[in-house]
């Protein structure tokens, strides 16, 4: 039966390929996003997979557009059963050198986005006992990176209040789920738009994914009654070795991670989209296609095994201990 999934940051990267992915079941899906031209194009790429498409130029850091936005959903596509939190905007730059007002946009957009987006929609599911929020992670809620620290600080944050909500769920006996997807690098427009104050152009931290692999898990997620779900080798080496080896790991990332996201790539030229969204669409993928992975081996162990077993295997999937090693200089 198809069902009514709100997704937003839909315009572009990964909350695109999450929108197509819910339409190609031929459920319906409203998009919210800033950028028109991005919102046009996804839109037709929904019709295009079957599913039907209610378009919603929304700025998600703006509680009462996104109540509104929800509102207008349940009147034209009917009750809420999924809504996915995914918009983001962020930098490449040293803390000490961002302005006040970049760090606030970047929390406004991608900490209370999730936060207007989760009241919105929890007012409509949880009055009638049903639905599912799945919040857009990273394994950087749990490792902060340098030379993204609003972008980790929120990421973090989105933890802390996603597992928050869920007690208070569970102590009043709500059937409403709720799910955090945490993400590996992935290959997307972000990095062709983020305020950049490094000499050269952004990229993700490599093992990089195509944002497909992302979307598949999110679609997942909604259907199955995980607390979380890890993608990618990559994200549970990390979340693992943090968890057993922190101080290793801020050195390590304090040598290799200033470089690790940089590439040898010109500029496109275009503005960044921390304040206003790019006049064109931007599309699903990036710039890193010859470097990203189509499937993600942890994730399909991980969705045939019993959610005890999930964990111990994205462990062994994600070769925690060769990440140690790495990390301790073995």
């Amino acid at each position: 039966m198809a069902k009514t999934v709100v997704v937003t940051g839909a315009s572009a990267g990964l909350g695109r390929a999450i929108a197509h992915a819910f339409a190609s079941r031929g459920d319906r899906v409203a998009i919210l996003a800033r950028g028109e031209q991005g919102l046009a194009g996804a839109a037709e790429e929904v019709r295009a997979r079957g599913g039907q498409a209610l378009v919603l130029p929304c700025d998600v850091a703006d509680a009462a557009e996104v109540d509104a936005a929800a509102t207008q959903v349940e009147a034209e596509l009917g009750p809420i059963d999924v809504w996915v939190n995914n918009a983001m905007v962020g930098s490449l730059s040293r803390f000490l050198e961002m302005e006040a007002e970049e760090f606030q946009r970047i929390t406004d957009v991608t900490f209370l986005g999730f936060v207007n987006g989760s009241r919105a929609a929890l007012k409509r599911m949880v009055p009638r006992d049903a639905g599912v929020l799945v919040q857009v992670g990273s394994s950087l809620a749990y490792r902060g990176i340098p030379l993204q620290s609003a972008y980790c600080g929120c990421k973090h944050a989105i933890q802390g209040f996603t597992e928050s909500v869920r007690c208070e769920l569970l102590h009043d006996g709500s059937r409403v789920h709720l799910t955090m997807v945490q993400m590996p690098a992935l290959n997307t427009p972000q990095f062709s738009q983020v305020r950049n104050r490094m000499a050269k152009h952004p990229m993700p931290v490599a093992p990089i994914y195509e944002p497909e692999v992302g979307a598949d898990a999110i679609v997942w997620a909604s259907e199955h009654k995980r607390r979380e779900v890890w993608v990618g080798a990559s994200t549970p080496a990390v979340i693992i070795g943090n968890a057993l080896v922190p101080t290793a790991g801020d050195h390590f990332l304090a040598t290799t991670a200033f470089d690790g996201q940089q590439a040898e790539l010109e500029p496109d030229g275009g503005p960044d989209y921390l304040f206003a969204p790019r006049a064109e669409d931007m599309g699903t993928r990036g710039r890193f296609s010859d470097q990203a992975r189509t499937r993600s081996r942890q994730l399909e162990l991980t969705k045939v095994l019993p959610d005890w077993a999930a964990g111990m295997v994205s462990a062994a999937a994600g070769r925690g201990l060769g990440a140690l090693q790495k990390l301790l200089g073995g």
